[in-house]
């Protein structure tokens, strides 16, 4: 990845993405860790959020 995605759609189509290229969510987690971010549950939904910023991004 060489420049940084701002934009929450395009946080939220990469992280989509990024899970369909994975075989298991473990993997996913972990990918995305690599890149900066994590995938929270907030009781009924899952939410993209930066590792470094700790703050919410998107719902997934």
């Amino acid at each position: 990845m060489d420049h940084i995605i701002t934009d929450a759609a395009q946080i939220r189509q990469f992280v989509l993405t990024e899970r369909a290229r994975c075989v298991s969510e473990r993997e996913w987690i972990h990918r995305l860790a690599g890149y900066g971010y994590a995938v929270r549950n907030t009781g009924t939904t899952q939410v993209v959020a930066s590792l470094l910023h700790d703050r919410e991004i998107c719902a997934l």
